[in-house]
């Protein structure tokens, strides 16, 4: 009987010795992806830091940004990597599958809210997009818009055919007005 309580207790304790090996070693090593946002004049104003445990992973954003407009802002993974002034129109549009709508698209982020000072501070978990999505053959842009983003999220009484294109391309968060560069892979 002693035996058989001393062969499962150890069994038991290597198989959380088990356990415990492959969650340290998926903790072990961290991936991160630095964008550094440069405003229309070429300034950098912030960083944002994309990181997950793993490749299945969530991802964790934190944006660190200064010398912005007050208020709300959109803050999105555009599709293409390049952030090409004054516009940033070269980072195309947001990062979604095809045929998603603006309430959907993977590149949407919370939105950014800049204090009085000019400066923002954000921290989210998203399960929209991989690390591996930002690295694509074309990398990917972090951007900040001039106004808020509405998500395409119009009552009847202010649409009643619903949301136009534009909103449902843009949440109608106006001009860009900072945009990072995330590589390709191999870039």
């Amino acid at each position: 009987m002693r035996i058989r309580i001393l062969l499962a207790a150890t069994c038991s304790v290597a198989a959380l010795a088990a356990m415990t090996t492959v969650v340290l070693a998926d903790r072990s090593a961290p991936t991160k992806i630095r964008a550094t946002l440069k405003n229309v004049n070429g300034a950098s104003i912030g960083t944002v830091t994309f990181s997950a445990a793993s490749a299945k992973s969530p991802v964790e954003v934190r944006a660190n940004v200064r010398r912005l407009q007050d208020g709300f802002h959109g803050f999105h993974v555009h599709a293409v990597g390049t952030c090409e002034g004054p516009g940033f129109t070269s980072a195309m549009g947001h990062m979604k599958a095809t045929g998603q709508g603006h309430d959907d698209h993977r590149g949407d982020m919370s939105s950014l809210l800049t204090k009085r000072n000019g400066t923002a501070a954000l921290r989210l978990t998203t399960d929209r997009f991989k690390l591996a999505d930002l690295r694509d053959a074309d990398g990917s842009a972090v951007m900040v818009h001039a106004g808020p983003d509405n998500f395409s999220n119009l009552p009847p009484r202010y649409a009643p055919d619903g949301p136009d294109q534009m909103t449902l391309d843009t949440g109608d968060s106006g001009g860009r007005v900072a945009c990072g560069e995330i590589a390709a892979s191999g870039g």
